[in-house]
């Protein structure tokens, strides 16, 4: 079920109506309401994943209670690596068990000793990457003692399935998002707003900005090889902004429905595209991957502990790992690498902290230190972005050499249904709207209060308008259900 779908307008207000005025006073059915409409969800796509989610949720829930009961340092540890395998297990075969055989087929003919590979027809369950790192941090906090394990299975379920954020985040810690179901919810009507505004911001980061600079970008990475430069590098452009307004659209939607049940999940996105450095990108970007890396990958690894080389070793690591966890591709991998190595000179200046505020924190506009950090930040960002993109790593190596030839001065020679002036100026609002509500946890938060009613009012209708106006008449899915 999409988001941007008519299936999920007629279930969202359904599962709405019953949570606050059926169940809502009794705090059991509430979450045994939420777990229904988590599995209903999540089943829509296909029903037989659900036994993936739910053996995933039964493995966690007894693991980390036999680990309560144990102070065997060797059973908790054994406890704990069933977690591990029975998660990773489900994520390797269902994702990359087809890469590890074709790369291993690949590598023997390199060598001149040719294999016959075979593959299998697996389907990707939706989100699968995203609930097992949620669960499995689960079980780490339970083996490290950060954490205490709950007997309640139902809060247990509910908390892994949650379906605003279960297809693709946030990735939510139990220490945070778990207790949550533990304690009575009550409506909160100016909660409840502040959900329903960043829905609709979401919703037009999705369906405006992102669903029709999709049009355009397909169009040319598709056959780029045909394409003069200024338009490979106006698609690699708004490929970037494809990939922030649907996957930070994702994440707004998701957050802004939560709130509407009374919960609040963390900030994934903090306007990564006003960074002035790779390193402040990373914070703002994704930011629950990214922290779960740091917590459960670079931080036992050593983190920035230690000699430099091992600190070199780490990042590389972490954004290779990290890179791996987007797609069982090697354009993922070159990615991971390339980020690495954008981070390599701010680690060895030790200025990879030295960003850590807002951008004109206290100003309008940037300096013009700031604004040509942003700037740099921006454009290797959208280098990096051509390999994510990319079939395949030749493919993005040809399409930036392409770049460096006199045609990047010549006019575009796409042309599209929509309006290319038109989404420029689409996406001068989305960068006019997000620098001003930049110091907020999403744009339009707690949107000019002092202005009249009137004046809110019509700027809302315009987002709305928008939406129905641009966007795409077949339902597009999200670019991160296939991670």
């Amino acid at each position: 079920m999409l988001f941007n779908s008519l299936d999920f307008a007629v279930f969202l207000p359904i599962v709405f109506v019953l949570y606050w005025f059926v169940t809502a006073r009794h705090l059991k059915l509430q979450n045994i309401l939420l777990l229904v409409a988590s599995y209903v969800f999540y089943g829509w796509w296909d029903w037989r994943f659900l036994s993936l989610i739910l053996f995933s949720s039964l493995v966690d829930y007894f693991v980390a209670l036999a680990m309560s009961r144990s102070d065997d340092p060797r059973r908790r540890k054994g406890l704990l690596w069933i977690s591990v395998l029975v998660n990773i297990g489900f994520l390797g075969f269902f994702k990359y068990f087809n890469f590890f055989v074709a790369s291993f087929t690949d590598a023997f003919t390199l060598f001149g000793m040719p294999m016959q590979g075979y593959s299998l027809s697996i389907i990707l369950p939706v989100g699968i990457s995203f609930y097992t790192f949620q669960t499995l941090s689960y079980t780490i906090d339970v083996y490290r003692r950060k954490l205490e394990p709950t007997k309640n299975f139902i809060a247990f379920s509910a908390f892994v399935s949650f379906f605003p954020q279960l297809v693709a985040g946030p990735i939510e810690r139990a220490k945070n998002l778990l207790p949550q179901f533990y304690v009575k919810r009550k409506f909160d009507y100016a909660e409840a707003t502040e959900g329903l505004k960043q829905i609709l911001w979401g919703l037009f980061k999705k369906m405006v900005i992102a669903d029709n600079c999709a049009v355009f970008v397909n169009v040319v990475f598709e056959d780029y090889a045909s394409h003069n430069a200024s338009t490979l590098l106006l698609a690699a452009v708004f490929f970037a902004f494809q990939i922030y307004g649907d996957f930070s659209g994702y994440s707004d939607i998701a957050i802004g429905t939560s709130r509407l049940f009374g919960f609040r999940l963390m900030q994934n996105f903090a306007y990564p595209y006003f960074s002035r450095d790779i390193a402040e990108f990373w914070r703002r970007w994704h930011i629950s991957l990214s922290t779960w890396f740091r917590d459960y990958v670079y931080i036992p690894l050593g983190g920035s502990r230690g000699a430099t080389y091992k600190q070199l070793r780490n990042v590389f690591i972490v954004f290779v790992v990290s890179g791996f966890w987007h797609g069982a591709n090697w354009t993922f991998i070159v990615w991971g690498g390339l980020n690495a190595l954008y981070f390599v000179p701010l680690l060895l200046l030790k200025r990879n902290r030295s960003n850590l505020d807002v951008v004109a924190a206290h100003r309008w506009y940037p300096s013009l230190r700031e604004l040509w950090g942003m700037l740099t930040t921006f454009w290797i960002t959208v280098l990096a972005w051509i390999f994510f993109r990319s079939e395949t790593v030749g493919d993005a190596f040809l399409y930036i050499a392409s770049l460096f030839d006199a045609s990047l001065f010549r006019p575009i020679d796409v042309k599209i249904n929509s309006s290319l002036e038109l989404l420029f100026y689409l996406i001068g609002f989305l960068l006019l709207v997000e620098w001003w509500g930049r110091r907020k946890e999403f744009a339009l938060s707690q949107m000019a209060p002092k202005w009249p009613q009137l004046v809110r009012w019509t700027f809302y209708a315009f987002i709305v308008f928008c939406i129905l106006m641009y966007m795409q008449t077949e339902e597009t899915p999200f670019i991160y259900f296939q991670f």
